[in-house]
């Protein structure tokens, strides 16, 4: 293995360092985490999966970037590390039970094994319970700790300050959660959105389209564009699939989130190339999957701690 990609994940509130290689599973994932180091990110939790950790990792490339080799995730080892399309860095402590083909690139050292699941505890009592935010730090082994997110450059001049806003506010809100969910979530919300004054309800469904508006729309028409979808279609499915999600989530608070989506709509004939395409919805992905990670932390799942799994007789 080369030493050169080791990397270091720590969490300094619970002072855990754990160290993996990567390796040549799928070296071009691989890289494009090796690419992004330094960074630091909100650290989260698989809610339904088992015991598995992961956060947003600061990569435009995660969106497109194929992967050469998959496995189900429930057979490979603890200690397993991988990287999504959806943006994510993730890593296997314990048993998974859902059945999803995955894009491993590394793996944790075996004596770190158990400081690993001993941050996995942590930081499921983070997420789902004591609601203080764990930060991960990602680094190469040996270097200094640092924090960046990628800008990406558009041709057309307004929609640059557009995406110059996007980024803004996606590094304001990186590690520290949006006033607009936090309002929500105390039941702030002046809309009135929420039948019979409920707030639970309304949290359900801002997660539920939170989470597919980064992870498929603005994905998907990443990848749709790279695959070289014209861009009348590529303007119209944009249309189609981003306007109405955006609009009720912004019923529901998140008024940057609805004034970025129709500024965008707005110039998105002014829009004449693939490349300026891509790079507005990359910024649109990260921001959107960066509103749903702190929505995942802040949502009060421990208000269903009374429903627990029965095990289910052959």
């Amino acid at each position: 293995m080369n030493e050169s990609k080791r990397v270091e994940i720590a969490w300094p509130d619970l002072g855990i360092t754990v160290r993996a290689d990567l390796d040549r599973r799928n070296p071009a994932l691989a890289q494009c985490l090796w690419d992004a180091l330094p960074y630091r990110s909100l650290q989260g939790h698989a809610l339904v999966a088992g015991y598995h950790l992961y956060h947003v990792a600061p990569a435009h490339s995660l969106l497109y970037t194929p992967a050469e080799y998959r496995v189900d995730r429930r057979t490979v080892p603890d200690g397993t590390l991988f990287c999504s399309r959806l943006q994510h860095l993730g890593i296997k402590y314990g048993e998974l039970t859902e059945p999803m083909n995955a894009t491993p690139i590394g793996q944790v050292l075996e004596e770190d094994i158990e400081a690993l699941v001993q941050a996995g505890h942590e930081v499921w009592n983070s997420v789902y319970t004591t609601k203080k935010p764990i930060i991960a730090e990602v680094r190469r082994a040996g270097a200094p700790s640092g924090h960046k997110l990628p800008r990406l450059p558009i041709g057309d001049p307004e929609l640059n300050r557009l995406v110059a806003e996007v980024h803004a506010e996606t590094e304001r809100i990186w590690l520290n959660p949006p006033q607009e969910l936090l309002d929500l979530h105390q039941g702030r919300i002046p809309s009135g959105a929420g039948s019979y004054e409920t707030v639970l309800t309304t949290l359900l469904f801002v997660n539920g389209e939170t989470r597919p508006l980064g992870y498929s729309c603005y994905g998907g028409l990443v990848r749709a564009a790279l695959d070289g979808m014209p861009m009348p279609w590529l303007r119209q499915m944009t249309r189609q699939l981003a306007h109405t999600p955006a609009e009720f989530l912004g019923y529901c608070g998140l008024d940057t989130l609805w004034d970025f989506t129709q500024r965008m709509l707005d110039g998105l004939e002014r829009v004449d190339s693939h490349e300026d395409f891509i790079s507005v919805m990359a910024h649109m992905a990260l921001y959107c999957n960066c509103l749903g990670g702190w929505n995942l932390h802040l949502f009060p799942w421990q208000a269903g701690d009374h429903l627990r799994r029965e095990p289910v007789l052959a």
